[in-house]
Parts: C-alpha cells; sequence; structure tokens
C-alpha cells in the first residue's frame, strides 16, 4: 500500500468500535445482490447536500473539540500535508492548506484515489444494469485470440478480483522494483499488457496491489457504456455532486488512467467522501447501491500487511476502527467515519500513519451533538491554521 501506517496499542476505550467492526464482518453480499440494490437506511436528520458549495460551521456547534483540532492540523505540519479538511454532519467545521505547497482552487493529483472512483464507477454501472454482476468473468470483455499467457486460472479471473486487487496477475507495484506499473505506463498498449501477464495465483486467493487491475477496470467500463471513464463520471457521478474542476489522464488508446490518472480539488475528494458517509445517495437521489457501500465499509480481504488493513472495492479499512478510506501516494486520503458522521480529506507530499491520525480525529470527536461555544479553543484552532498557511521568510 502507498500508505506507510504504524501500529498503535489500543485500549479499552475502542472496545466498542471494535465490536461493531467485528459484527459487521459477518455482512457478506453476493455480488448479483449488490448491482441490483436495495433500500437505504434513511436517517432521521436531513442531510445537507454540499451540490453548490459546503457550509461552514464551528466544531463545537458539531460537537468537535477546537483545540484538539488545532493538534491535528500540527499532525498535518509534522507529515507533510498541503491540506486538511474536515466535514461533520454535511458542514465544513475545519479547512487548513500548507504553505508554501497549496494552492487555492487548483485541482491536484489524487493518485491511487483514482483506483476508489473507478470503483464507484463500477457501483452506478452495477446500479444501472449495464454490468449484470461482479462475479462477470473478465475476459469476456476482450478478445482472448490476442491475449497471451490463458490459462484456467486467468479465465476465472471476475470483475470482483479485480475489485478486490485479489486477480493472480502476476505483478510488482512501483514501491518494490521492477516495476510492473512502469513498465505498464511505457507500453503503446496498457491494456493488453495486464491482460498478457502471466498468472501467480489462483484469482481470490491473495491481495496483491496492482494498479493493473483498476486499468482493466477503466477499461471495462468503456465497454459497457461506450464512453471512456471521465466521460462516464461527469454523467454519473461528478455532475450529481457538483464536482467541476476535473482531470483525469488516459493512456494511449483513449482509456482514462485507472490507476492514478485523477485531478480533484480537496472539497470535491470531500463530495466523494460524503456519498459513501450518506450510503451511495446524494440529494435524495440513490447513486450507488447501498450493499456496494456496505461491502466497502465492511470490508473483509484481508491484505498481510503488517498494519493490518482490509481492502474491498478498491478502498481500504482500518483493522481496529470502523473506518474505511480511499489512499494515494504522498498523502491523498479521503477518510469515512461513519460512526462519526465525518469525512476527512488530506493532499500532502509524504506518506504518514493512518491508524495514528484517524485516532485524532476520534479524540477531537467529543459528542455526536454541539458542545458549548470555547472562544479560546476556536481562537488557537484559528491561530494555528493562520501560522501553518503563511510563508516565512528565510
Amino acid at each position: 500500500m502507498e500508505a506507510n501506517a504504524q501500529e498503535l496499542r489500543l485500549g479499552a476505550v475502542w472496545s466498542r468500535r471494535l465490536s461493531f467492526f467485528a459484527a459487521a464482518l459477518g455482512v457478506l453480499a453476493i455480488s448479483a445482490a449488490i448491482c441490483n440494490g436495495a433500500s437505504p437506511t434513511q436517517d432521521t436528520a436531513e442531510p445537507v447536500w454540499p451540490t453548490k458549495e459546503w457550509q461552514m460551521s464551528s466544531p463545537e456547534e458539531e460537537g468537535m473539540d477546537s483545540k484538539q483540532l488545532a493538534n491535528v492540523v500540527d499532525f498535518g505540519t509534522t507529515y507533510g500535508f498541503e491540506s486538511l479538511l474536515i466535514v461533520r454532519h454535511g458542514k465544513i467545521v475545519a479547512e487548513a492548506g500548507y504553505a508554501p505547497y497549496y494552492h487555492a482552487g487548483i485541482a491536484n493529483r489524487v493518485y491511487s484515489v483514482t483506483k476508489s472512483v473507478i470503483g464507484t464507477l463500477m457501483a452506478i454501472a452495477c446500479k444501472d444494469g449495464l454490468l449484470d454482476s461482479t462475479n462477470h468473468r473478465v475476459l469476456d470483455f476482450f478478445d482472448r485470440s490476442s491475449i497471451a499467457n490463458i490459462d484456467e486460472r486467468k479465465k476465472a479471473i471476475t470483475v470482483q478480483n479485480l475489485l478486490d486487487m485479489t486477480s493472480g496477475i502476476d505483478w510488482t507495484e512501483h514501491f518494490a522494483p521492477p516495476s510492473s506499473d512502469m513498465e505498464m505506463a511505457s507500453s503503446v498498449d496498457w491494456v493488453k499488457f495486464v491482460l498478457d501477464r502471466p498468472m501467480s495465483s489462483v484469482p481470490g486467493e491473495i491481495f496483491n496491489y496492482n494498479s493493473g487491475n483498476p486499468h482493466l477496470l477503466s477499461a471495462i467500463l468503456t465497454k459497457l457504456t461506450g464512453m471512456n471513464a471521465l466521460e462516464y463520471a461527469k454523467t454519473k457521478l461528478f455532475g450529481p455532486l457538483g464536482i467541476t474542476d476535473v482531470n483525469w489522464d488516459d493512456d494511449a488508446k483513449g482509456n482514462s488512467n485507472g490507476g492514478w490518472g485523477l485531478y480533484l480539488q480537496p472539497r470535491d475528494m470531500a463530495k466523494i467522501g460524503y456519498l459513501y458517509l450518506r450510503k451511495g445517495v446524494w440529494a435524495g437521489k440513490q447513486l450507488l447501491p447501498p450493499d456496494w457501500v456496505n461491502k466497502v465499509s465492511h470490508a473483509t480481504v484481508e491484505t498481510h500487511l503488517k498494519q493490518g488493513f482490509r481492502y474491498s472495492n478498491l478502498f481500504w479499512a482500518l483493522p481496529d476502527k470502523p473506518v474505511y478510506m480511499a489512499v494515494g501516494r504522498y498523502g491523498q486520503v479521503i477518510m469515512i467515519f461513519p460512526d462519526l458522521d465525518i469525512v476527512v480529506v488530506t493532499t500532502g507530499h509524504k506518506e504518514y500513519p493512518l491508524n495514528e491520525f484517524a485516532e485524532s480525529i476520534y479524540r477531537s470527536a467529543k459528542l455526536y451533538t454541539s458542545l458549548p461555544a470555547d472562544p479560546v479553543g476556536a481562537k488557537v484552532l484559528a491561530d494555528k491554521i493562520l501560522e501553518i498557511s503563511t510563508v516565512r521568510p528565510h
């Protein structure tokens, strides 16, 4: 994985969260049901929908502690953040840009957050009936006669295997050279490069992080929709969410780069997180199948990384908290806290310990409802945000 999270010792304070997560592990929906969708659970409070713009609020009004959030801002200074955005109950409670790196109003490369967006588009294709099942065999979408190294294992690869990074395709990601993804990027036909790779394991058996998997999904989206992923997203995802400032690199054949090619602004990254926080609903319309969101939020694919992360549908999940996230290189992260009703977005130029960061958000969320106003804490937070946003003379 692109983020180097550190192990944390957890006390009894996490026991309720652990029981929540453990109970969730028993919830597995079959892929056909995910594609068909189901009725969403309705929240009692009417959500705020930031289609045009985000509403602002103070941390205390949304049950968060300003002084603790100042510590979160400090965390970003230590770990190379370029921006930090915290949304609770649908309102921005803290927003910081770190000088001299952050440039307001400019979409930045989100690296492997792109993968989670590709997964989201596959969810929409399921809901729209364009994909009948995530158990659909991948080779059915391509001309088998032109694919090398076909064996029974390659024939068995499903769309779900691509979504879960369990395709079994022989692959070494860039953090452990030699680099298959860089070889793909230098090839004339990225899709063929991935399809031609030999198999290293039976599909579904082993997690192996592979940027070729989401690129195949991008190509499949184009075959299903007649549009590349960017065009489909503008129609079905970015358009409804009010995301207009977006760029997406593509390969020489016109397929949107499914692994790392997307550029978004932090507030628009937060909209994607908020869509998942609201169980796939946006402004009263079900954009994603709720069973898909449930599968993502209760990830069960073991990554066998030392941090214990789980994986599902191109999203990561923390092992000891009900937190899931889209993660990109150098700290591009959309982190979703369903039990806290919080979305956090970071951009940056350095990896950081995701589990430790998540714990700092938990410490900041004191109540689900409002706290008393804290002018002193509000000033501490405001001064800290001003401090990190100011370029100091040398």
